[in-house]
């Protein structure tokens, strides 16, 4: 990944001609690039890179600020956690019921139109979304804010915002954007989840034996319905937590997505860099507790690891 974007900012442009003055003459940019280290060849600047990622977590300085590259990034990071998390949460907790619902009762009214309005949540662009949203609750209604964040308080080394109504009001319409398209997902996934399981021998099993239909449904077939939950919840947090930039940049929401565009735009090569390795590094470790949530969930797969 990080060769990737070596070269593709390489070939993108100079960094120079965006940190210099139009009056700068060859000579200051030559001592701009010198000061960089951008005049020596593309692999020797990886190779110093990489060695100083590995040895010491050195991500190098941003171009335009001095500042260490990383530092930028985590300052970042708590934004776009909470946004993620606040809106996977809520897709979770509005999705499984209306999915399950839809499953149960496949043909009724209401899980028709559960399935129509979660195919237009999953078509819509975020941007177009997002742009609706502030047209509609905060220029013509004035109801919540059109963007930026709420006032933070400390949640031991983590600001949040989501302790002050002021901090929910800025969070609502970035946060309904995003669970738009992630709710609808998540129906579509329960409903099928919920149509597959029904048919099995142990739901038969468990309403033969008298169980009350709340706990056929809240043990027996919920449960079984979570890993197929859990993969995509899982999948899709880490997609929102690493690329959550439109929706980030559409509402000024100070995180990790509006920082990357800021440095994409300006070509600050080591913040694109430390944000990517970041990034792989959340996506790995999201993979790892999703899988062991897995062994939780399913008793077969801890069967099968010790075969």
């Amino acid at each position: 990944m990080s060769a990737l974007v070596f070269a593709g900012l390489y070939l993108v442009g100079d960094p120079v001609s965006m940190l210099a003055s139009p009056e700068a003459t060859e000579a200051e940019r030559e001592l701009i690039r010198q000061s960089l280290g951008l005049n020596l060849p593309l692999w020797h600047q990886y190779f110093i890179f990489l060695g100083k990622a590995a040895v010491h977590l050195d991500f190098g300085n941003s171009f335009l600020t001095g500042e260490p590259a990383m530092r930028l990034i985590l300052e970042r990071m708590p934004a776009t956690l909470e946004l993620a998390t606040v809106a996977m949460s809520l897709s979770v907790l509005i999705g499984m019921p209306l999915g399950i619902y839809a499953g149960l009762n496949p043909e009724s009214f209401g899980a028709r139109s559960i399935m129509t309005s979660s195919v237009l949540g999953f078509s819509l662009p975020n941007f177009w979304v997002g742009l609706m949203l502030i047209m509609v609750f905060a220029v013509l209604l004035g109801w919540l804010p059109a963007g930026g964040r709420g006032p933070v308080e400390a949640f031991g080394p983590i600001q949040l915002s989501i302790f002050s109504w002021a901090g929910w009001q800025r969070l609502i319409l970035p946060v309904a954007t995003i669970a738009a398209a992630k709710c609808a997902l998540i129906i579509r996934v329960t409903r099928a989840a919920t149509r597959e399981c029904l048919p099995l021998d142990y739901i038969k099993f468990a309403r033969a034996k008298g169980l009350s239909e709340r706990r056929v449904l809240g043990v027996h077939l919920l449960k079984n319905i979570l890993i197929p939950i859990v993969t995509i919840g899982g999948l899709e947090y880490g997609q929102v937590f690493a690329f959550a930039v439109v929706t980030e940049t559409v509402f000024s929401w100070p995180g990790m997505g509006k920082l990357l565009i800021d440095s994409i735009i300006t070509l600050d090569r080591p913040v694109v860099v430390a944000y990517l390795m970041l990034t792989v590094v959340f996506l790995a470790l999201l993979n790892l507790v999703v899988d062991i949530i897995y062994t939780l969930l399913d008793p077969r797969v801890r069967l099968e690891a010790r075969a």
